[in-house]
C-alpha cells in the first residue's frame, strides 16, 4: 500500500471559511522518561508553494532523512516555533499541563515573530485539546486525528519539533553517555532502564515516572 502523503486540503478549507492563517501543531517526547516534552508549530498561509519533497509525519521518516528534511521545512514555512517544558516541569505539573505550557511557549515565539496568533486556526494532532487549558485567552483550536499524517502544516511541525528535541537529547548525552540518549532520545528502552537501575536518575529524568529509582542528582 502506498504511503499517505500530507496535503494542504484541510488548511485550505479553513482559510476558505475565514481563518486568517493556520498553525499546525504537534508534540514530541510525551512518552519519554527523560528530557523535555516539545511542541512544534508551523504557520501555513497562502503562497507557501509546494512543501519539501518527502515531507511526512516525523514518525514515518528515518532519523537521517529528518535531518536532511528539517532545514528545508524551516525554509518552506519561515514562521515556526518549538516550545518545551522540562522534565522538572513535567514532574511538577504533570504531562498534560506540561504539554500546554510548551505549546503556550511556542505560541509566544510565533507572536513575537509577528504571527497573528489571535486570528489563527490551530490545527492540533489527535482527538484531545490539551492546548486550550493552558492558554490565558481562548484561541480557535481544532483537533484532528492523524493530522500529522494528513496535513502539511502539522507534518512540518512534527519534523521541526522532533529534530530540535533529538538534537537537545544528543547534547545531554555528552554529559551522561551511560544512558544512551543519543540513540534512545530519552525514551525507556531496555538499555536506558538498565542504566537507570545502575546509575540512578539525573535532573533530566522525569522522577515522578520512575518512583522505583533513586532521587535525581544535581546536574
Amino acid at each position: 500500500m502506498p504511503a499517505v502523503l500530507p496535503t494542504d486540503e484541510v488548511e485550505t478549507q479553513f482559510l476558505a471559511t475565514g481563518s486568517r492563517l493556520i498553525i499546525g501543531c504537534d508534540e514530541v517526547g510525551r512518552g519519554a522518561i527523560a528530557g523535555p516534552v516539545a511542541v512544534g508549530m508551523a504557520v501555513f498561509v497562502p503562497g507557501l508553494g509546494s512543501p519539501p519533497e518527502g515531507l511526512r509525519d516525523s514518525k514515518l521518516v528515518s532519523e537521517k532523512k529528518r535531518t536532511v528534511l528539517e532545514p528545508l521545512v524551516r525554509a518552506w514555512t519561515p514562521l515556526h516555533a518549538v516550545g518545551m517544558a522540562s522534565a522538572a516541569e513535567v514532574d511538577q505539573i504533570g504531562i498534560v499541563p506540561a504539554l500546554a505550557l510548551a505549546g503556550k511557549r511556542a505560541l509566544g515565539i510565533l507572536h513575537a515573530a509577528g504571527a497573528d496568533v489571535a486570528g489563527a486556526t490551530i490545527l492540533l494532532d489527535g482527538s484531545h485539546d490539551w492546548l486550550s487549558p493552558g492558554l490565558a485567552s481562548p484561541l480557535d483550536v481544532r483537533t484532528r486525528v492523524k493530522a500529522d499524517r494528513d496535513c502539511v502544516s502539522v507534518a512540518a511541525a512534527s519534523i521541526i519539533a522532533k529534530v530540535e528535541r533529538d538534537t537537545l537529547m544528543q547534547e545531554h548525552d555528552a554529559s551522561h553517555p551511560e544512558y544512551g540518549w543519543s540513540g534512545n532520545k530519552g525514551y525507556g528502552s531496555p538499555a536506558h532502564l538498565t542504566a537507570v537501575r545502575e546509575h540512578g536518575l539525573t535532573a533530566q529524568h522525569r522522577a515522578t515516572w520512575l518512583g522505583a529509582y533513586t532521587t535525581p542528582e544535581s546536574v
